[in-house]
């Protein structure tokens, strides 16, 4: 058995490439007009998706009157794979007969059919007993070929109204067509690729159009509805190798599947007369448009169109549910849709019919007729909705699955209500001219507001920006900058009503609501609370006077920052008080006072850096004494202002500016040294304790054992040095020099001067050891740290000279011939003679460099001159 199914999984795998290049279902072929009479009610075949035993269908073949090809017109009913049907449910219609044409035929679905076949053969002799006995001999394939061109019919509508969707959209407004793409595709179970919108606008509807048989993903209902009468096995198989990576991991979706499947068991039932061609059927209204995929042959083995129609059994209904259960509506809403998912064939067939939304209110239902639009996301209605009362509400969408009632999902709605905005309390008096403003407006819901407009003075209306802050409050930006002081009139339009509401409230030209002031005894800053304190102008309490010193705004709240020049130190902690506050208009308001513990203060008394005794001395002097070197050891000392005494217990917080890094200092872990009960000696490593990336202005604080922080004290300025080496120059001041070291993108710039005439750049991402850097003035060089570019910083190493490198003596093989006995000529000026001693090594620069770089003759002069009087001539300097 796994070897036949391997074998069938094989064969079908080999053949889908080649049946995936056949034409897409793209040749229009004849129609068919169908009736279903169930009862007493009668439905077009495109609102029918099922039948069951005992419906009358009519049927009547719509062919041109210059059809020269005679074509019998064959219904055949099934009852399963294994039951073969009975003779008598067949029917046989000559369509070139006057009755086919004028009047059509009549068939009754029989008891116990589970499937419907059409069969459009061209007339020839036998053709009736040839297509009844190959259905009645194997009707497992043709029952198979029913559910599966029925399920790929239904998957062709769907992509057909989400192709429809796409053209109409692009053809009117392209601003639209990424949302109603998205909820087409969405409401329709289609694929949708969203790299289409990165293209530019003319070419996003070809982009969501092409590769049409790979956009249908699986609906689970569409499936269900056509294997629930039959076994499902063989579909399932489809579908699952429509997915599988030899089969192109989902090239072929279930839609392209059916078809292939179809394909194949048609194909199999090939004979010398007659060959079997798939037809989908695509209902509108009362006519199946058959459209096929292979034209049809006149010839042995003459072609015979197979159409299915609704499978015969019970309705199974779509399962539609909410996109969003929590959502509400505005019923009044201009162009509404009420979105639902999770019923393609809702949105891409007419099967659902009838639609209504039941609209449940305190004075009874009201039925709203809907309409199910794919490219809206949902239903919609056919006309504007009628007045109702005001207030929450429920609708259901209810009508016809075919011949059944039908529940749609149900949706929460809301109906504007008239003179429920009101201006929020808080914002009664807030309303300031010379500034933006913003009010708060409460109602009863937001969903129906459709724009809010202020009434100006000659009666027109200016449009406002307003926003949703909650469900039930509008916040509305109002231009008050160039307004005068006054009455302000806001009128809040919704949707369904004629009348807007009107708000009416005065601007004023300042005002100013103070909430608390706040500060700790012994401080100079206090913090004062309200709204609109940029009109403050100075604050009084116990004879001391605040001013402002900044204002900000936090969370709709002021915060303005009060300073004083005057002691604070009398302020009881936990006492009330009240301050008087002056505003700039010569008001005066009071403000409740809260008055805090004190706060630690300390005062920086000295600072400086300690190098290791085992090290040597950094070459660099630094410019500034706030400049604190990295591997350094700082040292601090600061004496304790509140309270007298410092605290054993009480920290020193060192930290950045920025507060990127920081650490603790105490007297506990040995950081913090008390001199005497007020003084201390603070100790810290900034290398290691904040690592090789520190850099930029440090501060201390002290931090008392409740964690109570006191005010901030700049340091300094933290500064990272390069780690310099050889400083090699040659014997003329002219020519710059060469520096060796390591990390010298830590330097910004470096000169010979202090002024940085001809300053030479480091570049930012500089990773080499060496620096072209000028010749040093009297050894001294000038340079710019990057951690502090505004302090000019000395660099004193000794520069190295550097000599040209005289060429060696010709060497030989053979011992030169001995010279005559005579007086040796003396060498050239450039080239040390033969047998001579070298030049003794250059001397260190000594204090006369600078005369001697102030005179190049002189200099050159000592530089020929050996020590000692020699006269052997020295190496050619460098020009």
């Amino acid at each position: 058995m796994r070897r036949r199914l391997f074998l069938l999984l094989l064969g079908m795998l080999c053949a889908l490439p080649v049946l995936a290049d056949a034409p897409a279902f793209d040749l229009t072929g004849p129609k068919v007009d169908v009736h279903v009479k169930r009862g007493d009610l009668t439905l077009p075949i495109g609102q029918v998706p099922n039948l069951l035993p005992g419906d009358r269908l009519w049927i009547h073949p719509d062919l041109p009157e210059s059809q020269s090809t005679h074509f019998v017109l064959v219904i055949a009913f099934l009852r399963g794979i294994t039951n073969p049907p009975p003779p008598e449910w067949f029917t046989r219609v000559e369509t070139w007969s006057r009755s086919a044409r004028e009047e059509g035929v009549f068939v009754t679905v029989p008891q116990e059919a589970q499937q419907a076949l059409v069969f459009l053969a061209p007339e020839t002799g036998g053709d009736f007993s040839t297509l009844r006995a190959a259905v009645r001999a194997r009707p497992g394939a043709f029952v198979r070929a029913a559910q599966d061109l029925q399920a790929a019919s239904w998957d062709r509508m769907r992509l057909n109204a989400y192709l429809n969707a796409v053209r109409v959209t692009s053809a009117g407004d392209q601003k639209l067509l990424k949302e109603r793409a998205e909820k087409a595709a969405k409401t329709l179970g289609i694929r949708l690729d969203q790299q289409c919108f990165d293209k530019p606008t003319d070419q996003q509807a070809p982009c969501l159009t092409q590769h049409t048989d790979g956009l249908v993903l699986d609906d689970a209902n569409t499936q269900g509805m056509i294997t629930q009468l039959a076994n499902g096995a063989a579909g399932d198989l489809m579908n699952q190798l429509s997915n599988a990576p030899s089969a192109g991991s989902g090239i072929y979706s279930p839609y392209v599947g059916a078809i292939l499947d179809t394909a194949r068991i048609l194909s199999s039932l090939h004979t010398a007369h007659f060959q079997y061609i798939p037809a989908l059927a695509l209902p509108q209204k009362d006519t199946l448009n058959l459209h096929l995929n292979f034209p049809p042959s006149f010839r042995d083995p003459k072609s015979v169109i197979v159409v299915a129609l609704p499978p015969v059994g019970p309705a199974l209904p779509p399962p539609l549910h909410l996109d969003d259960p929590m959502e509400s509506y505005c019923v009044q809403k201009p162009a509404l849709a009420l979105e639902a998912e999770g019923g393609p064939l809702v949105f891409a067939t007419q099967m659902a019919h009838s639609l209504t939304l039941v609209v449940n209110t305190r004075l009874g239902p009201v039925d709203v007729p809907v309409t199910a639009d794919a490219a809206a996301g949902g239903f919609v209605f056919d006309h504007s909705a009628p007045a109702l009362p005001g207030g929450e509400l429920t609708g259901e969408v209810k009508g016809k699955w075919g011949f059944d009632d039908w529940e749609g999902p149900r949706f929460t709605l809301r109906a504007p209500e008239p003179g429920k905005w009101t201006l929020a309390p808080a914002d009664q008096l807030a309303l300031i001219v010379g500034r933006q403003d913003t009010l708060h407006l409460e109602g009863s819901s937001c969903l129906c507001v459709e724009k809010v407009d202020e009434k100006t003075a000659t009666g027109d209306a200016m449009k406002l920006t307003w926003k949703a802050a909650k469900p039930q409050t509008l916040e509305v930006s109002m231009p008050m900058k160039d307004a005068s002081p006054g009455n302000v009139t806001i009128e809040v339009h919704q949707y369904g009503l004629a009348n807007a509401d009107t708000i009416s409230l005065q601007a004023y030209a300042e005002a100013a609501s103070l909430d608390h002031l706040t500060l700790s005894s012994g401080d100079l800053v206090a913090d004062l609370t309200g709204t609109r304190l940029d009109e403050v102008e100075k604050a009084t309490l116990n004879g001391i006077t605040l001013a402002p010193n900044g204002l900000k705004r936090v969370e709709d709240v002021d915060h303005l920052s009060m300073k004083t020049a005057d002691s604070t130190a009398g302020l009881e902690a936990g006492k009330s008080y009240m301050a008087a506050v002056k505003l700039r208009d010569g008001r005066q308001l009071r403000v409740p006072v809260t008055v805090d513990p004190p706060r630690p203060q300390i005062v920086l008394l000295s600072k400086g850096v300690q190098d290791e005794a085992s090290e040597s001395p950094s070459p660099v002097h630094l410019g500034s004494p706030d400049d604190l070197p990295i591997d350094g050891r700082l040292v601090f000392f600061f004496r304790s202002r509140v309270p007298e005494t410092f605290p054993r217990d009480e920290k020193i917080e060192v930290a950045a500016d920025d507060s990127s890094f920081h650490t603790m200092l105490s007297v506990a872990d040995g950081s913090l040294m008390l001199e005497d009960s007020a003084t201390a000696l603070g100790v810290v490593e900034p290398l290691a304790k904040f690592g090789p990336s520190a850099f930029g202005p440090l501060r201390v604080r002290p931090v008392s054992a409740d964690g109570v922080a006191g005010d901030w004290l700049e340091l300094g300025t933290l500064v990272r040095e390069p780690g310099f080496g050889a400083l090699r120059c040659p014997r003329s001041n002219a020519r710059p020099c060469t520096l060796n070291g390591s990390n010298l993108f830590l330097a910004r710039s470096f000169s010979a001067t202090p002024g940085f005439e001809n300053a030479v750049d480091v570049p930012p991402e500089f990773t080499g050891t060496q620096l072209t850097v000028p010749h040093p003035a009297g050894g001294v060089l000038y340079v710019k740290l990057r951690d502090d570019p505004a302090t000019v910083q000395t660099l004193n190493l000794t520069p190295t000279p550097v000599f040209p490198i005289a060429p060696p003596a010709p060497q030989t093989s053979a011992a030169p011939p001995k010279p005559p006995a005579t007086t040796p000529a003396p060498a050239p000026p450039d080239v040390p003679a033969a047998n001579q001693p070298a030049p003794p090594a250059p001397q260190p620069t000594t204090s006369t460099a600078p005369q001697a770089a102030n005179n190049p003759a002189s200099s050159a002069a000592a530089q020929a001159a050996p020590p000692g009087g020699s006269k052997s001539p020295a190496p050619k300097p460098e020009p």
